[in-house]
């Protein structure tokens, strides 16, 4: 988020900067909901303008799943290796493969405005585990047009296609524009 935001009149502040900050339960059907709830819970505990983003693998031939339930597909305390085996098995005898990865970043402001922006690139589910960097599902999503995963990707290199790197840039204008209050 810094690297998205750089040059941009705003401080940035994270969870390391609070002591004790509690993590917000996602308790929402849909990652809308879910950034909703984490931006509301910054803004509630700190009073300032808030920024949180939840972010999905959606797979088609699974109807969206895992979705909004990307973090805990394989279960609660589900490391990023365990969501990664358990898409695999599911899908090791369907051959469509598409999917999207979706993020919804959510700005919350004191005032009580509320914004939600959203970025999402389309891809394929690969056989096997390609590279070893990134995190989460990156190294079984390869995206459309791109003969690589995004773990055999630079940061640089996925973070300029990525729907994350999307969802910031729109962020990013809608945040620039309520400095220069066009909203």
């Amino acid at each position: 988020m810094r690297a998205a935001f750089k040059g941009l009149k705003v401080s940035l502040l994270d969870f390391s900067d609070y002591k004790n900050f509690p993590k917000p339960r996602e308790s929402g059907r849909t990652l809308e909901a879910n950034a909703l709830i984490k931006a509301r819970a910054v803004l509630k505990r700190t009073g300032l303008a808030s920024l949180a983003d939840d972010t999905g693998l959606e797979v088609l031939s699974l109807g969206g799943r895992p979705g909004v339930y990307s973090s805990r597909f394989a279960g609660y305390g589900a490391s990023y290796d365990d969501n990664c085996r358990k898409l695999l098995r599911e899908m090791k005898n369907i051959s469509r493969r598409g999917a999207s990865f979706r993020t919804v970043v959510a700005f919350c402001l004191p005032d009580g405005r509320e914004f939600t922006v959203s970025g999402r690139i389309r891809g394929v589910i690969t056989r096997e585990r390609r590279g070893l960097k990134g995190f989460g599902y990156d190294p079984v999503f390869k995206p459309s047009g791109y003969g690589k995963s995004f773990a055999e990707m630079s940061l640089a290199q996925k973070n300029g296609i990525s729907h994350r790197g999307i969802a910031l840039l729109k962020a990013r204008k809608l945040i620039n524009a309520l400095i220069k209050k066009e909203i």
